[in-house]
């Protein structure tokens, strides 16, 4: 979860998207799902083959940068959970 500060959403757009697009590019990723508020709270939730995977993003350069801009500009708190998924279900109206 994250609550944005509301400053340079301009920039804070355009680096979720960098690293949405650099996420799907890198081993063992599996998608992405997110949600945010108008009020600035938010969820994003990456899902990974193996936690492997999962340090092999957190650590990656070009991450760890924009990160850093996340905590200097764009959010007041976040909080990050790694969790293992054991089953996945979902329902669709035909």
């Amino acid at each position: 979860m994250s609550v944005r500060t509301g400053a340079d959403a301009d920039g804070y757009y355009a680096a979720a998207a960098a690293m949405e697009a650099r996420a799907a590019t890198q081993p063992g990723y599996c998608g992405l799902e997110s949600a945010r508020g108008g009020d600035g709270f938010g969820i994003t939730v990456s899902f990974w083959a193996d936690d492997d995977s999962a340090q092999a993003w957190r650590d990656d350069p070009e991450h760890r940068t924009i990160r850093e801009a996340g905590r200097d500009r764009w959010y007041s708190r976040y909080e990050l959970c790694v969790a293992r998924v054991e089953r996945d279900y979902d329902w669709v109206r035909g």
